[in-house]
C-alpha cells in the first residue's frame, strides 16, 4: 500500500476501536472526532483533532489493537501512510518524525498530570472507604472528555516486548555523541530545561524526585539500552526528575532535537526505539490512570 491521500464525509468513520492497524494518518483538511465507546451507550468524546495533526500512530509503532474511533466531523481529507512505508514518508519529510514524538510527549504529559490528580483522590478514597466526595469530580472530567465513564471497560496493562526488542535492535551498535560519567554524577537536575536527551549503553542511571532532599525518592533506574530525558528534551519544559549515574563508567549517549532527521537516516532502529519506548510510556500511564478511576468509581 503507497501513502495516499483519502476523503470522508461527515459521520464516516476514519479508524475503529478495536482494528488492527497498519496504518497511520495526517488530518490534512477538516476536523475529526475520537470517542471511545463510539455509538454504544457509554460513547465518550475524548478529543478533537485539527488538520496537521497525526492520528493511529501508536498501532504503528507498537502493533497493538485501535485504542479508539475516530469520525470524521464534516468533510475532511486525510493522508494515509502505511507501516511499510513509514521509512519512506519520514526520509522524505524529515521534519515528521519530531513532529510525531512530540505529540506522544505531549500525550504522555497530560495523561500524566491526569493520573497525579485523580491519584491524590484515590488515596482519599482509600483512607475514607468512600468516593462520594468526588462524585463532582468526575462528572467535571467527564464534561472535559477525559474520563471514560463505563466500568467495563478491559483494562489492559501494555506489554513492553515491542519495546525489548527495538532494545536488541540498537545494542550492538557503536553509539556516537557519549559521554562517560562516575558514580554520583549528576546527568541532569530536577527544575532544569531539557535540551536532550539519552541512551544508556553501559552502566546504569537512577531518576530520583527531589534528589538529596530528605524525601527523595527512586523513581527508576534505567539501564542499557533503554532512553531517558526524552520528554524534557521534546518540549524544553522543566525536567520532573533528577538523572544520577549510578555506577562508574556509565557511559550515554547524546541527542538533541536537531540530530533527530540524520539519526534516522544513519540509525533507525535507534529511533525506532524512543519512538517505542514513548508509546508505551504513554499506555503505561494510560492503564494506571483508568485503573485508579475504576476503583474510585466502585468505591462503595
Amino acid at each position: 500500500m503507497a501513502t495516499i491521500e483519502k476523503t470522508f464525509n461527515a459521520g464516516e468513520i476514519i479508524i475503529k476501536e478495536g482494528d488492527s492497524g497498519n496504518t497511520f494518518f495526517q488530518l490534512l483538511e477538516g476536523k475529526a472526532i475520537v470517542y471511545k465507546n463510539y455509538d454504544q451507550k457509554d460513547e465518550v468524546e475524548v478529543a478533537t483533532l485539527e488538520a496537521g495533526q497525526y492520528f493511529g500512530e501508536m498501532a504503528v509503532i507498537e502493533n497493538y489493537p485501535r485504542s479508539s474511533t475516530v469520525v470524521a466531523s464534516g468533510d475532511v481529507k486525510v493522508l494515509e501512510i502505511a507501516s511499510e512505508e513509514l521509512n519512506e514518508y519520514i526520509t522524505q519529510n524529515p521534519d515528521k518524525i519530531l513532529s510525531i514524538m512530540k505529540l506522544l510527549g505531549n500525550r504522555i504529559r497530560v495523561m500524566t498530570d491526569n493520573y497525579n490528580e485523580v491519584k491524590k483522590a484515590l488515596d482519599d478514597v482509600r483512607k475514607s472507604n468512600s468516593n462520594e466526595k468526588y462524585l463532582g469530580f468526575f462528572a467535571q472530567m467527564q464534561k472535559q472528555s477525559i474520563f471514560l465513564t463505563s466500568k467495563n471497560f478491559r483494562l489492559e496493562r501494555p506489554s513492553a516486548e515491542a519495546l525489548r526488542e527495538a532494545a536488541e535492535a540498537v545494542s550492538n551498535q557503536k553509539p556516537e555523541n557519549t559521554v562517560t560519567y562516575n558514580y554520583g554524577t549528576i546527568i541532569f537536575k530536577q527544575g532544569e530545561v531539557g535540551k536532550c536527551m539519552y541512551i544508556v549503553h553501559s552502566g546504569s542511571i537512577g531518576i530520583y524526585s527531589n534528589y538529596g532532599a530528605v524525601n527523595e525518592f527512586k523513581l527508576q533506574e534505567v539501564t542499557p539500552v533503554a532512553c531517558f530525558g526524552e520528554l524534557g528534551m521534546l518540549e524544553e519544559k522543566e525536567r520532573n526528575a533528577t538523572a544520577v549515574a549510578e555506577t562508574n563508567d556509565t557511559e550515554v549517549e547524546i541527542i538533541r532535537p536537531e540530530d533527530i532527521p540524520a539519526l534516522f537516516s544513519t540509525t533507525p532502529a535507534k529511533v525506532d526505539m524512543i519512538l517505542k519506548n514513548l508509546s508505551y510510556r504513554l499506555r503505561s500511564i494510560t492503564y494506571e490512570y483508568y485503573k485508579a478511576c475504576k476503583e474510585i468509581l466502585e468505591a462503595q
